[in-house]
């Protein structure tokens, strides 16, 4: 995801942290997807409405929180100050993590 915000180097114990958190999102990720899929057999099996719907609703759930952790991440690096440079101004990323949670939050 790229920033307005103009970007300086990440350093190693960042990426390390953003490493892990990728391989776990991207694992919730895929269980959100197989829970999509059981949705549809679900559906194509024509099971009970209560049964399905109760499954779109942890799906969805499961998705949102998916989201809220990418977004932390997101937050994270952006408002890390020892990632700042001596151009970069804290109130401009304070404020673009801020217009993120307020446009996809």
């Amino acid at each position: 995801m790229q920033s307005s915000v103009a970007t300086t180097t990440i350093p190693p114990e960042l990426e390390a942290e953003w490493s892990s958190k990728k391989a776990a999102l991207i694992s919730r990720l895929k269980r959100v997807e197989g829970q999509l899929r059981g949705i549809q057999a679900m559906i194509d099996r024509e099971a009970d409405c209560e049964q399905v719907a109760q499954q779109m609703s942890a799906a969805r759930r499961a998705l949102d929180r998916s989201f809220y952790n990418m977004l932390s991440c997101v937050m994270e690096r952006e408002l890390d100050c020892a990632n700042l440079s001596p151009d970069d101004d804290p109130k401009q990323r304070l404020q673009f993590a801020t217009d993120l949670l307020s446009r996809y939050g």
